[in-house]
């Protein structure tokens, strides 16, 4: 039979675990919002954030002589014991509570003052030495510590994301280098267009994931402003002189880099725009590797059925029924991230719009999903990195062939011939369904060796590098 214990609050008295660390507004919690399975202890960065913000609040309490020396050093060990993630079967509220982060707020201030408590010799449960209210959630309120908490997990969060998104722009950077000289068909629309190089196709994907990093890793420090220190709805309220900036100078330390006051607390309370704006970042930058991903799914169909310019690597089989088959799992795997991670930004932008009055009530909504997104693009980065672009290999003959069958030589014989010539070859090979060159060689109007020097000429700038 499992031990028990007694609490009470308001509302009458519950029975808890006797060895649980929570308390019974946790209790009260767990049973109120049963959403998603997913609980706050599941979360790494969130309760690395929010044990930063009790520790930092701790140390100022004591620095500002609010709370005795014994008692914060307490608040913070068991803050770092939290911070570790060796109390997370504690932190039981679900990701998607309704109480605008009360239910959040109160699970990390039970657990903290149970174990605080324990450390002083108290028993778990009573909060006479150690309070969650009084003492782990001195001069603070839900309301500036959850959007902090959302704010600092998102920061924290996003370092590796930025990261990967530009060694697969320097993967890319590197395949443009290897087939600067591979010719293939340009297309437009899905039909034929002009002669390029392989390698400017990959430029391109440099170029927009350079400046996606980019913007990622500005909107990042937007998340270093913070609305801790305003209290309940921006006043300050509840904190005592000399908290705000003895509380901003620990938490710095503890995060490591330095953490700014909201300019208008006020404003810092009511709105998340920041959280919009890093979601739509997300979002863009999903949307880029989504059409990098179809792209390579396009020009690798095939192999003799489809276009074949690339090949992608073979990492699993690709059919229960048909024998070989290899299909563009990875790439796909891509996509799927990226349709998710739009759908995230829709919640996103919603949870945003909604704030009523002095706070947000949806900020768990929009950290779970940001986090969330910031994940998904973290791993499918370094997955289409590691098992797809790194490997993929450029097919010269078939993107040759390809090209020599189009009309794509049309354009790049324009300066020679004329438009209307050119166009009459064009009509002419459609007409008769053969090749254009065969018709332009027919016609005595173009030499075979004459082709490939045509071709690079169009494919290159005047100074002779590819574009």
């Amino acid at each position: 039979m499992v031990e028990t214990r007694l609490e009470k609050d308001s509302l009458g008295t519950r029975e808890l675990p006797a060895a649980a660390l929570y308390g019974i507004n946790t209790l009260r919690g767990i049973e109120n919002f049963p959403l998603t399975g997913r609980t706050i202890g599941s979360v790494p960065d969130l309760v690395w954030a929010m044990a930063a913000v009790k520790m930092a609040a701790a140390r100022a309490n004591q620095e500002i002589g609010a709370l005795p020396e014994d008692r914060a050093r307490a608040i913070y060990d068991a803050c770092e014991e939290v911070q570790a993630g060796k109390h997370n079967m504690h932190l039981l509220i679900d990701v998607f509570e309704g109480s605008g982060g009360t239910s959040l707020n109160m699970n990390f201030n039970e657990v903290i003052a149970n174990l605080a408590s324990q450390r002083l010799g108290g028993p778990l449960g009573d909060g006479a030495l150690v309070n969650p209210n009084d003492d782990v959630n001195l001069g603070q309120s839900t309301n500036d510590v959850a959007p902090t908490a959302l704010k600092l997990a998102v920061f924290r969060a996003s370092e590796a994301m930025t990261a990967n998104v530009l060694r697969l722009a320097e993967a890319f950077a590197q395949k443009k280098e290897k087939y600067a000289g591979l010719l293939r068909l340009g297309r437009t629309c899905l039909q034929d267009a002009q002669p390029m190089a392989l390698g400017q196709a990959f430029g391109g994907y440099e170029a927009v994931l350079r400046r996606h990093a980019q913007h990622l890793s500005d909107l990042r420090q937007d998340f270093l402003v913070v609305p801790l220190g305003g209290t309940a709805i921006g006043t300050g309220f509840g904190a005592r002189a000399g908290y705000k900036d003895a509380v901003f100078r620990h938490l710095s330390g503890i995060v490591g880099i330095e953490v700014k006051p909201a300019a208008d607390p006020f404003d810092g309370m009511q709105n998340l725009d920041v959280c919009a704006r890093m979601s739509a970042e997300l979002r863009n930058t999903a949307n880029t590797l989504w059409k990098i991903a179809n792209d390579l799914i396009i020009l690798s169909s095939g192999p003799l059925g489809g276009i074949g310019e690339i090949t992608l690597p073979a990492v699993q089989a690709g059919s229960s029924i048909m024998p070989g088959k290899v299909n563009p799992v990875i790439p796909m795997a891509v996509c799927q991230a990226a349709m998710a991670i739009t759908g995230n930004d829709a919640a996103i932008a919603l949870a945003c719009q909604q704030g009523l009055l002095e706070i947000n009530h949806y900020e768990l909504l929009v950290c779970d999903r940001m986090l969330d997104s910031i994940a998904l693009l973290t791993r499918s980065t370094a997955v289409f990195l590691d098992r797809c672009v790194r490997s993929l290999v450029g097919n010269e003959e078939q993107s040759w062939q390809n090209l020599l069958a189009s009309s794509a030589l049309a354009t790049a014989l324009v300066p020679r011939l004329g438009y209307a010539k050119v166009s009459g070859i064009v009509q002419t090979a459609l007409a008769e369904h053969r090749p254009f060159l065969e018709v332009a060689v027919k016609q005595g109007l173009l030499q075979q060796e004459y082709v490939r020097s045509a071709l690079y000429q169009a494919a290159v700038d005047p100074t002779g590098k590819t574009v």
